[in-house]
């Protein structure tokens, strides 16, 4: 078949004011250059004739953003739909025949390819008759079409409609269709604003732009020839596989899993975007979590765009047979019977050559594992159609992966409440929180409430006291293999092949908080921080973890399933996860810091292990902690204590005293000094009612065991002193002050470091008497052997400075207490910093001093700093933070 004139039309762009030539392809749809078209949706169209009208039209494809055509020049097409109800399509003629001239044997006698086309150049009229042209030329067989589906066409002759025995120079016939034996092979786009004596033309092959999404879907079947073969070779031979051609819209798409497709419309805007670019060909990767809906996503989009394309195909990508064996099912589906005697590794070939060939397809592959198991395939069809990947694996794709995350609340909400229906809000939003928000989660575990008829609360009870049984519950028509039980398996067996130690510390991290995890924590596990990097990349990769500034995370699910037994998981044996438990508990032993009490400095580092350690604490049962649990409750305690938590602290130590009791025994140094500890918080809550008897009874078990002179019998009956002090009762706490001094004299000597603080608690205890006659020598010797047993900047040095300007202060001597204020908030701001609380203190103390003066105008800004930095740092319910607030309010209460 030739080319049919009447197919010939015009184009007018009214916005670029430029004319082109377009093909009818179908009835209504006109083939052109994209460049006649660009910034117009409304144009206009007519015939040959010279009698034709111009009709209403408008772009039909593409109507997503226009390609950059100096980067692409091979999207340099379009076509456009006559929308005019007095368009009447020419009649008779018959449909177009596709062409291409890649592939095929070539033609012995044959070097190249005569072309043919016909188009408008300057749309004048001369002589009556419209000036078109006959362009006439060859394509080179060897070198004619170039990479990305461009052709390029010698001109052998121009011939105008009216003129044909003058020779004619051609201005530009773009947009016209090139033909080739017959067949339409391109669209011409060499685009001349003047007349021009080249010699060659630039077309846009037909299969380049079929391999475009839409354009298939547009113009209907489209089956290519291979012109290259000569007429009667190509009627005689027998049917090549290349021939089978299957109508739009034939896919092998399984089942949606679900219904309820939710809290994706963003994600999916963005898989749009991505595989409707103006390109060949596209790959586009989805990567997430096992579970997350990467799969639901894939199978939502390949089925609502299923029209868009010539043929969907979806193939399983968990391993490379899997994925040979999707692409030998495309041959069974396209050839019949004819394939009964491939093998798969022949068919799989042939699928490969038949998508080369058709162009305008989309093939899922869905799990894949390891990138280069699909590069192998898609390697081989980069200019052909679309390629959309499910992986958990993040790393290694030709493309930018799109990051699947778990679905936000009120999608988690709209889920179950479409799985289980209305009702139990408070106990859908909590499930939703216990499963971490994951898809696959929320739709088993609603499966699981609509088939059983039970309640969500009641879910959620077996969630907690059977989580290995409820997360590979199948429920009722729910495949078995997608269970999260299931499909983490698959992914701890793929770990565990290339490095154990990333499924050991997958094991150890379930313990801990589940965001925020410090990487030095794993450190002991990796030979030097490359390695770790690498082990910890490679859990990320998998999607198993992620990684940020903060640390560490891990999804909530993903560590119930790993800390819970399970006979069927070897990755989840008993005696695996209590390993990893206690590995877990030494990391973080050995990552606290020591002394939580006076280890300033260790405080940020306590506050980022903080949620861990609670994590660690509550993976043990009271009655099964070890020894390494006790000392973790202890210090803990301790921190939280100085912290201002001092319930949570309490609950610690009591925990730790019943740990110590059990473990060691009432009479254990180790028991005695969880007793006092207790005590202490006790104490520090204001509750001098229990803190008292316990105290009381540390001492006499001290006495018992240790000895009147052992330094922790000694330590114990300061600490009674200071009980006495702080409930009022200074009559009994002076006499144990007392003692206490004498004995630490007599034992440790004038000037140990327990002596010193000895006597600066007699000192206090007899200022708090109203004693100051004796208060004040007692602290200035503190201060003098503090300087110079300690240095003047020890932390004990800037203690006794401070308590003695409060004595001078109580004195009512505030003209020597105010220096000694002064100097003290200098030095701790010098030695301990602006933040720590001896500083924030000695703010309030100077103050205090300053109010007693009567110089407001001073003492106001100090307060309101100390107060800040209270907040900032201690919290609003811990001690010092009250004392500050109070002062401040009471001092502005007292202006006028």
């Amino acid at each position: 078949m030739a080319v049919d004139v009447r197919r010939v039309v015009e184009i007018w762009n009214p916005v670029g004011k430029c004319s082109g030539t377009g093909y009818l392809v179908t009835d209504d749809l006109v083939l052109t250059a994209l460049h006649n078209v660009l910034g117009c949706g409304d144009l206009e169209v007519r015939g040959l004739g010279a009698d034709s009208k111009w009709l209403a039209a408008e772009v039909l494809w593409p109507l997503t953003e226009p390609p950059d055509l100096e980067r692409e020049p091979q999207a340099d097409g379009a076509l456009v739909r006559i929308t005019d109800p007095g368009w009447v399509p020419p009649a008779g003629v018959e449909p177009v025949r596709w062409g291409r001239i890649d592939g095929g044997p070539v033609v012995a006698d044959e070097g190249r390819l005569a072309c043919f086309a016909v188009g408008f150049p300057r749309s004048e009229v001369r002589e009556g008759i419209r000036d078109t042209k006959e362009i006439r030329g060859h394509i080179e067989r060897l070198t004619g079409l170039k990479s990305g589906g461009l052709i390029t066409a010698y001109v052998d002759g121009v011939a105008v409609p009216g003129r044909r025995d003058e020779k004619s120079r051609w201005a530009g016939a773009s947009g016209a269709a090139l033909f080739v034996r017959g067949r339409l092979i391109g669209v011409v786009t060499t685009d001349r604003r003047r007349d021009y004596d080249g010699d060659q033309l630039t077309a846009v092959s037909v299969v380049g732009l079929a391999a475009r999404p839409g354009f298939v879907a547009a113009v209907g079947e489209l089956v290519p020839e291979d012109v290259a073969v000569a007429a009667a070779d190509r009627e005689g031979a027998r049917r090549t596989a290349y021939d089978v051609e299957v109508p739009p819209g034939v896919n092998n798409l399984p089942e949606l899993p679900s219904p309820i497709f939710v809290g994706r419309v963003e994600v999916m805007a963005e898989l749009e975007r991505a595989l409707s670019a103006e390109s060949q060909t596209i790959t586009q990767t989805v990567h997430g979590l096992g579970g997350v809906g990467k799969t639901t996503l894939a199978l939502h989009y390949a089925h609502d765009h299923a029209g868009a394309y010539r043929l969907v195909w979806w193939i399983r990508s968990d391993t490379p047979e899997l994925i040979e064996a999707g692409f030998g099912a495309l041959t069974v589906r396209l050839r019949g019977e004819e394939a009964s005697g491939l093998t798969t590794e022949q068919a799989a070939e042939w699928a490969v050559g038949w998508l080369q060939t058709h162009p305008g397809w989309l093939l899922v592959f869905d799990n894949a594992e390891k990138p280069g198991d699909v590069h192998a395939w898609t390697g081989q069809l980069r200019a052909s159609g679309r390629h959309l990947i499910t992986s958990r694996y993040k790393r290694g794709w030709v493309c930018e992966p799109i990051s699947l995350h778990v679905l936000d609340q009120e999608a988690s909400l709209a889920l179950l409440a479409g799985l289980v229906g209305g009702g139990e809000e408070d106990e859908a939003r909590a499930l939703a929180e216990d499963l971490g928000h994951l898809p696959l989660a929320l739709e088993q575990a609603g499966a699981f409430i609509a088939q059983r008829e039970v309640s969500i609360s009641a879910y959620r009870a077996m969630l907690e006291q059977y989580p290995a049984r409820v997360a590979a519950a199948v429920p009722g028509g729910f495949d078995p293999t997608r269970t999260v039980a299931r499909i983490w398996r698959i992914t701890l067996d793929v770990l565990e092949e290339q490095d154990p130690r990333a499924v050991e510390i997958l094991r150890i991290a379930a313990w801990y908080a589940s965001t925020g995890i410090p990487r030095s924590l794993f450190e002991p596990l990796a030979e030097d921080p490359i390695e770790l990097a690498q082990l910890l990349g490679l859990l990320a990769d998998y999607n198993m973890i992620t990684l940020d500034r903060a640390g560490v995370g891990i999804h909530r699910l993903v560590q119930m399933v790993a800390r819970t037994p399970s006979a069927d998981d070897p990755h989840r044996d008993q005696a695996r996860i209590l390993a990893a438990r206690e590995r877990a508990t030494g990391l973080m032993l050995d990552e606290l810091p020591r002394d939580p009490s006076g280890n300033v400095a260790g405080w940020p580092t306590w506050r980022a292990l903080l949620p861990h350690v609670e994590g660690i604490l509550d993976a043990f049962e009271p009655g099964e902690d070890t020894a390494e649990i006790d000392l973790i409750l202890a210090m803990t305690g301790q921190f939280l204590r100085e912290q201002g938590q001092l319930s949570q602290a309490t609950d610690y130590l009591s925990r730790s005293l019943a740990a110590a009791i059990r473990l060691y025994g009432e009479d254990a140094p180790s028991t005695l000094a969880s007793r006092s500890n207790l005590a202490g918080a006790y104490r520090a809550s204001g509750d001098v009612v229990r803190a008292v008897p316990l105290y009381e009874r540390t001492l006499e078990d001290c006495v018992r065991v240790l000895g009147e002179d052992h330094p922790d019998t000694l330590t114990s009956r300061n600490n009674l002193a200071y009980a006495y002090r702080v409930s009022g009762d200074v009559e009994r706490a002076i006499p144990l002050y007392e003692r206490t001094l004498e004995d630490r004299v007599r034992v440790l000597g004038e000037d140990h470091q327990d002596t010193l603080t000895s006597r600066n608690n007699l000192a206090g205890a007899y200022r708090v008497s109203g004693d100051v006659v004796r208060a004040v020598p007692l602290f200035v010797r503190t201060l003098e052997d503090c300087v110079r047993v300690l240095g003047e900047d020890h932390q004990d040095t800037l203690t006794s400075r401070n308590n003695l300007a409060g004595a001078y202060r109580v004195s009512g001597d505030v003209v020597r207490a105010v220096p000694l204020f002064v100097r003290t908030l200098e030095d701790c701001v010098r030695v301990l910093g602006e933040d720590h609380p001896d500083t924030l203190a000695s703010r309030n103390n100077l103050a205090g001093a300053y109010r007693a003066t009567g110089d407001v105008e001073r003492a106001i800004p100090l307060y309101k700093q100390a107060l800040a930095g209270c907040l900032r740092v201690l919290g609003e319910d811990h001690p010092t933070t009250k004392i500050v607030l109070g002062n401040l309010s009471a001092m502005r209460a007292q202006q006028p």
